[in-house]
């Protein structure tokens, strides 16, 4: 079974754009209950379906798979739950991994998190100095929920 096991940290600061890449990406869920999620996804030029399960710890299944464009962007339109998540995307290698930045847009501008995808949940990858706190069993910080419930919309 195909699965992922990621870790979720705050954001402090700017440096970690230092030779970081960066894709604007486009997400939206067809499906977003009982700990299940179905996602639709246009990073750049590239477009895919993703379906999710429940989280385990720091793991859940996981299946993506690639899509037209035009298909994702009809979806995103007409079918997806609402607000879409906005962010920019952005690569950052640090001590071996490659650590994804997601600086939010939209409804959720001024949310910043960091996830490292690690081979397995007892993994402790170094941590770069611009991370917080760690996230990663927080669920406001889900994408799916920040679709639910915005970063603006907090106390």
């Amino acid at each position: 079974m195909a699965q992922e096991i990621e870790r979720k940290f705050l954001v402090d600061g700017s440096s970690w754009k230092a030779g970081a890449t960066a894709t604007l990406t486009r997400q939206g869920y067809l499906s977003s209950g009982t700990g299940r999620t179905v996602r639709v996804r246009v990073a750049g030029s590239m477009a895919f379906l993703t379906i999710k399960g429940p989280t385990r710890g720091l793991a859940r299944a996981e299946f993506e798979y690639p899509i037209p464009v035009d298909d994702a962007e009809a979806m995103l339109d007409a079918l997806c739950e609402r607000p879409l998540i906005e962010k920019t995307r952005w690569l950052v290698p640090f001590k071996g991994f490659i650590w994804e930045v997601d600086e939010f847009h939209g409804e959720n501008a001024g949310l910043l998190v960091a996830e490292v995808e690690i081979p397995t949940s007892e993994t402790k990858p170094e941590l770069p100095p611009w991370v917080r706190e760690e996230v990663s069993s927080d669920p406001r910080y889900f994408n799916s929920n920040l679709s639910k419930n915005p970063y603006k919309s907090w106390k």
